[in-house]
């Protein structure tokens, strides 16, 4: 993977209107937002129909619903963080029980 400047970021989330998932949607985009603000260049919502639920960055699906299921935030996050800022930390969300 090349490395790239932070204009080059985008996220997408397509979401099910049918479903009614924008506030899901909303809220992962604002969970992402504030994790990344500085990486990000633009984050979209998309709607779709469907049952989708989908996260992109540039293009490439990170997270799909429909082979993962509902995930927790953090593990979005996770995937993003390792495409758009690999080895940064995200703080108290990524420690374990045991830590």
């Amino acid at each position: 993977m090349t490395e790239r400047t932070a204009d080059a970021w985008r996220v997408q989330i397509e979401y099910c209107t049918q479903c009614r998932w924008l506030p899901r949607a909303a809220w992962l985009a604002q969970e992402l937002l504030t994790t990344f603000e500085s990486e990000l260049a633009e984050l979209s919502l998309k709607p779709g129909t469907g049952g989708v639920f989908v996260v992109r960055v540039n293009d490439e699906v990170v997270f799909d619903r429909r082979e993962q299921g509902f995930p927790e935030p953090t593990a979005v996050k996770k995937l993003v963080r390792d495409r758009v800022a690999p080895g940064r930390s995200l703080g108290h969300s990524e420690r374990t029980a045991a830590d």
